[in-house]
């Protein structure tokens, strides 16, 4: 029989293991899910993983890798620091959906002014919905102790409300012949976020997204507010004894988190997506969950992950075009990917050993 026992110390083969085989348990379990559907499982493995880098067109495909990581690896280093310190924003979602309605009201309320600062406005307008959405389970958290996981949760909920009225109601294109939806910012220069390199993908949200990478490393790893956040991650009691205010650290954890995922739904909104739609929400703030954990809440790890998430969601699309498979199965292959990992990371923290059960 076996049993779990608990290690003196964490495993470091592990803890960098952990993401290597939880991807390829993936593999082979969405294979044979992808199997029992009928298809080929190492075609559509290789048109996954494979095709979007080496494939036939794997120069515009590649361009596109980081138009999906960039959001992706903004919302997760804000997650992570939340993470690391044990404070657990789950609503994501909303907040990205908060920063780019607000960013978005703000460059359409000067509609057609053209001027440098309209595009700034609207940068510090959608960190600053993503970071007002946050700080409202932050606060009930530190006043009332409530759960952050429900009540950022169930906000998403609210925000989705909020972007379904903002499409059909307060930021509708006045011009759009009755169409829900607002005006299409790539028709706007001054609020517009474009590639900063033709085909290549870059825009400023990438540009940002691996920016805040770098900065969080140097704050997790020589800065007292790092030390803080770790320290209250992995010794509450301790944190405490040292001086760390935890109402003060989950203000601030939520307060990033919010404010960098407002920032992706901006950069989302003036960029790929284009503008405010009932469907703008693609599911990049759950997504990103997967990718914090799967970079092992390290920034540059993050950023690996976000790289790899991002080659899922490109080459999904490619199999769900050239293969048939259905959007569910690509997603359940996603999930298979953090179940997968939180699964085997057990075994950072315990070791299997066998014992003789009585009979």
């Amino acid at each position: 029989m076996l049993r779990l026992e608990k290690r003196p110390n964490p495993s470091k083969f592990w803890l960098y293991a952990t993401p290597i085989v939880a991807v390829i348990l993936t593999m082979l379990v969405g294979g044979a899910l992808f199997a029992a559907m009928g298809k080929n499982p190492v075609e559509v493995i290789r048109t996954i993983f494979w095709d979007p880098l080496f494939g036939e067109f794997a120069f515009y495909l590649r361009g596109q890798l980081l138009v999906k990581a960039g959001p992706l690896i903004l919302i997760a280093i804000g997650l992570a620091l939340g993470f690391k310190a044990g404070i657990w924003n789950i609503g994501a979602e909303g907040q990205y959906i908060m920063g780019a309605i607000c960013g978005a009201a703000v460059g359409l309320a000067v509609y057609p002014t053209e001027s440098r600062l309209i595009f700034p406005a609207m940068v510090i307008a959608g960190a600053f919905g993503g970071w007002v959405w946050a700080m409202i389970p932050a606060i009930l958290k530190t006043r009332f102790n409530t759960n952050e996981i429900l009540v950022s949760l169930m906000l998403v909920y609210v925000a989705q409300t909020v972007l379904a009225k903002a499409s059909t109601g307060f930021l509708k294109n006045p011009e759009g012949m009755g169409f829900p939806g607002s005006r299409n910012f790539s028709s706007y220069p001054a609020a517009a976020n474009p590639e900063l390199i033709p085909g290549s993908g870059l825009h400023w949200g990438v540009v940002t997204a691996f920016v805040v990478a770098i900065i969080a490393w140097v704050l997790l790893s020589r800065h007292i507010i790092g030390f803080q956040i770790k320290l209250s991650g992995q010794a509450p009691r301790a944190a405490r004894f040292h001086g760390v205010n935890p109402s003060k650290l989950v203000v601030l954890c939520m307060g990033i988190s919010g404010g960098l995922a407002g920032l992706a739904g901006l950069f989302e909104v003036t960029g790929p997506a284009g503008q405010i739609s009932i469907d703008f929400n693609v599911g990049y703030g759950f997504t990103a969950i997967i990718v914090a954990f799967l970079g092992r809440l390290n920034p540059i790890g993050i950023v690996f992950a976000g790289l790899l998430m991002a080659l899922t969601y490109v080459g999904g699309e490619m199999a769900a075009t050239n293969l048939g498979l259905p959007s569910a199965a690509i997603e359940m292959f996603r999930g298979m990917l953090l179940f997968f990992l939180l699964g085997v990371d057990v075994l950072t923290n315990y070791r299997i050993r066998t014992f003789m059960g009585a009979r």
